[in-house]
């Protein structure tokens, strides 16, 4: 099968992950880049943990609504799935547990990183999808296996999103409880696709730094 995202750069930043207290996994949206997402993360306002984001070919993580069928999204979203693995992979190599790595992803980032979790259920630092859900269709099965352990996880989102249906938000919280996730979430009436100061504070708590 090809593999559209391999070779795509994986880009570092913030502390040496041999010292960070976590190591956090961004994962930018659709149009965006690994430098888009540092600046999110810049607004995390937390020093201690170590930064990595890899970065989608032609900007894009899979073509397609993350509502579509998933085989419209084929190649590109099995090998985004992929490159996450990579990633954690790399991180899991470097001696550093599960348990002190989290997921943070804004839109086709936060799908994205909300699927790779759910596919791959295990102890986390810390999951955090902005503006996003679980990808498929409606009535997509969600026969995921294994347990996140009580991982805390945030979903934020509007109530009028325009590309995320808010029934997805609420769909995609119900899975992770049932894989055992701590969730949290929070619908903001009339707020549109971005993220708030609220989310912004969501995150930096999730990461362990009280605001």
């Amino acid at each position: 099968m090809p593999d559209p995202h391999a070779d795509q750069p994986v880009i570092w930043r913030g502390l040496d992950p041999a010292i960070a207290r976590l190591v956090v996994v961004l994962v930018h949206g659709r149009g965006a880049s690994a430098e888009s997402i540092f600046t999110l993360a810049d607004q995390f306002e937390v020093a201690d943990v170590a930064y990595v984001a890899p970065e989608a070919a032609d900007r894009t993580w899979y073509p397609y609504s993350f509502l579509a069928p998933v085989e419209q999204n084929e190649p590109k979203l099995s090998s985004a799935l992929h490159v996450l693995e990579g990633v954690m992979d790399d991180v899991m190599g470097r001696g550093i547990p599960s348990n002190r790595i989290a997921l943070v992803g804004f839109s086709q980032g936060a799908c994205l990183a909300l699927e790779f979790a759910a596919r791959h259920a295990q102890r986390y630092a810390a999951i955090a999808g902005l503006s996003g859900g679980l990808i498929g269709p409606p009535g997509t099965a969600r026969d995921y296996a294994g347990t996140l352990a009580q991982t805390p996880l945030f979903l934020g989102c509007s109530d009028v999103d325009a590309h995320v249906p808010v029934e997805r938000v609420h769909e995609s919280a119900a899975v992770f409880s049932r894989l055992g996730a701590v969730v949290d979430e929070r619908i903001y009436p009339g707020m549109g696709h971005t993220v708030n100061r609220d989310e912004l504070d969501a995150v930096r708590a999730l990461l362990g730094v009280p605001r």
